[in-house]
């Protein structure tokens, strides 16, 4: 194993000492620019489904199309914590396939933990992936993979007895060896009192400042994604028209004749061009 890269036990005892610092990517230029830029976790999220195929839930993507770019990411980070996604067929259809997939991620995509969503057998599948030997990061709040038993996309938490259950959810992946837990859609307070309670870094995404960490989807924060924008993500960059102008450019410029120009192009010999007359 690489030692210079960041590893579990550097993230766990960031927490209290400095924010940590986690993005999504799912190929290897995207990936390679986050890296260098120092985000301590890169998350080959199955936010992949929405944001890169096209497909309106992430419960359509599987292990193929998460390995498939889990490996290409991992071959562009050399300095962060590389955490796969366990995509819903690999876990919760088959929570007895779950150490299986989670060592696929491991083996052939060189990840050094996994993600898992909250569901009903959330603590023991985390346990026996941890058992296993692979890392694990959980998480609650807003799950998109179950996002239709949880009253759908929105805000969770929001009154007391809902908080007690996200306080209880996070206890007891704490208490199964989870190594961090990402909060989303959590309200902030709610946030901060979960982070307060237990010893491992929360990773907030809409969960306010008072998490130990903040994650975002690479695409929408570089306005990559348009179909929607959550209220929580802050678009640190507006990329699409720039592509799409580019784009614009390149087609008037082919139809005018104008690229490529000589700068672009190949040249012969005069005197070799010549000896082609004849043919």
């Amino acid at each position: 194993m690489d030692t210079s890269k960041m590893n579990v036990d550097e993230i766990v005892n960031l927490k209290g000492r400095r924010k940590i610092t986690m993005l999504t990517a799912y190929d290897y230029p995207m990936a390679e620019l986050i890296d260098k830029a120092g985000i301590d976790i890169i998350l080959v999220g199955d936010s992949l489904a929405n944001v890169v195929l096209g497909l309106d839930s992430t419960t359509k993507v599987g292990m193929p199309e998460m390995l498939h770019h889990a490996k290409a990411v991992s071959r562009a980070v050399k300095n962060a914590l590389l955490v796969g996604d366990m995509p819903y067929d690999s876990y919760q259809l088959n929570p007895d396939e779950c150490v299986k997939n989670a060592k696929r991620f491991i083996s052939e995509a060189s990840c050094q933990a996994v993600k898992i969503e909250w569901f009903d057998r959330c603590p023991e599948t985390a346990e026996q992936i941890i058992k296993s030997g692979i890392p694990v990061m959980g998480h609650i709040g807003l799950t998109p993979q179950t996002v239709d038993k949880i009253g759908g996309f929105k805000v969770q938490g929001k009154d007391a007895a809902a908080a007690q259950r996200l306080i209880e959810q996070a206890k007891k992946l704490e208490e199964k060896g989870c190594f961090a837990i990402v909060l989303e859609c959590v309200p902030d307070k709610i946030s901060g009192l979960i982070s307060s309670k237990i010893k491992i870094p929360t990773i907030g995404i809409g969960a306010g400042v008072h998490c130990d960490g903040q994650v975002l989807v690479i695409h929408d924060m570089l306005g990559l994604f348009s179909r929607y924008t959550p209220k929580f993500v802050k678009k640190y960059a507006n990329l699409s028209p720039l592509i799409a102008k580019a784009v614009e450019d390149f087609k008037n410029e082919v139809i005018r004749e104008e690229f490529p120009s000589e700068q672009y192009s190949f040249n012969i010999k005069e005197e070799e061009f010549k000896k082609l007359n004849g043919i």
